[in-house]
């Protein structure tokens, strides 16, 4: 049976965390209030607060040992898990993803809008990367695993009805592998809660907001720091934090996960935000931004995106220290302006997103000639049928 018979999901790939893409679907969620939403699995404990009023619906991936810490294990079991998630009777269907989500099965004549973080990067664009990092059950399961997954996903996409890249690299992605056009929408930043502060004073050190995974390149900031002995903070867990820890010299100081309180106060007196990584849309350095503060990023991805040389921040060129040293020390021969960081960051506001997300439903749903009542835009039509309940 059917989990309900309102006109909206939005669909999710998991939500155990609170990042950046989770921030994505709470503005959804707030946009459609009575929608219904899905998951693979869900901390219910946790995300019952972010989403009030909504119903999550979970895979039988929930069920499993260990389900919101061990899901990484369970990838081979995502498509069958994902087929399983019963969005029969919406018309409309949202999926925020960077997984298998784009693969949740619909009515025929249902409208799907994919908006897509990236496609599945341990198959994709970081595969070579998660299989040099990877344990040996990783080294030898991946390679077996990749090419039918790579063949799944590529067919799930093909039954989205419209694709919404968070970036211009990510676009690409989708063009090169899915054959696939995208819109491009940015995430939305809260640069309401995260501002400049007043009369508090910057210090010396160096900052890094980051999940400590391979990817991430964290291993390149740690070699640059203990190299030039600058001060250099660390918020942020994962798999690579043991190991980066007993690499780093005293200068180095790993802080761990922190509340968002204590993020927006680093954030604001940092000298500046280091992202060695090359990031699908790194919604990290507009917050950076919004406060005020500069970044110095690998350029590549969506650093090249948000932070432009010499007004906002520093690109360098290669993921190597010496590249990254050679991008510090122009940093800190050039004088950059707070209020221009501050402008920037602006085009990345939540309000913003809602209003381009919006303005792009419209037009798709008006072009599918998606029922409507008199007076009201087709999304404004949804929006009344889902916050009414099925």
């Amino acid at each position: 049976m059917a989990a309900g018979r309102g006109r909206v999901a939005l669909v999710h790939h998991w939500l155990v965390t609170l990042r950046g893409r989770e921030r994505v679907l709470e503005a959804l969620a707030g946009h459609f209030p009575g929608a219904d939403i899905f998951t693979l699995v869900c901390d219910e404990g946790r995300m019952a607060q972010l989403f009030p009023g909504h119903r999550i619906h979970t895979s039988p991936l929930q069920r499993l040992p260990l389900a919101t810490r061990w899901y990484p294990r369970y990838l081979p079991l995502f498509p069958w898990a994902t087929e399983r998630l019963d969005l029969r009777g919406y018309l409309l269907v949202i999926s925020s993803d960077a997984a298998t989500m784009k693969g949740v099965r619909t009515d025929p004549d249902a409208v799907h809008i994919c908006y897509c973080h990236t496609p599945m990067r341990y198959i994709w664009s970081g595969y070579e990367t998660y299989l040099r990092a990877g344990g040996f059950l990783a080294r030898t399961a991946l390679p077996a695993l990749a090419p039918w997954l790579r063949g799944w996903d590529y067919e799930a996409a093909q039954h989205v009805s419209h694709f919404v890249a968070n970036s211009h690299t990510v676009a690409e992605r989708i063009r090169r592998y899915y054959g696939r056009e995208s819109t491009v929408i940015h995430p939305p930043v809260d640069t309401g809660y995260f501002h400049p502060s007043s009369g508090q004073e910057r210090d010396d050190s160096y900052l890094v907001v980051s999940q400590l995974v391979p990817y991430k390149r964290m291993d390149l900031a740690v070699e640059a720091f203990n190299r030039c002995g600058k001060q250099l903070l660390v918020i942020g867990e994962g798999s690579e934090r043991r190991k980066l820890e007993r690499r780093a010299r005293a200068n180095i100081r790993f802080l761990g996960a922190q509340p968002r309180d204590v993020l927006r106060g680093a954030l604001q007196q940092a000298r500046a935000l280091i992202f060695p990584g090359e990031e699908d849309f790194g919604i990290v350095m507009a917050e950076a931004l919004a406060c005020g503060t500069p970044v110095i990023a690998f350029r590549r991805g969506g650093a090249s995106e948000i932070v432009t040389e010499g007004e906002t921040g520093v690109l360098f060129e290669d993921q190597t220290a010496d590249s990254f040293l050679d991008g510090l020390a122009r940093f800190e021969r050039t004088r950059l302006n707070p209020l221009a960081m501050r402008t920037s960051a602006l085009r990345f506001s939540r309000q913003r997103f809602i209003q381009e997300f919006a303005s792009f439903l419209d037009a798709i749903l008006a072009a599918k000639r998606f029922p409507a009542v008199t007076g009201l835009s087709p999304v404004e039509t949804v929006q009344a049928a889902a916050t009414d309940g099925p």
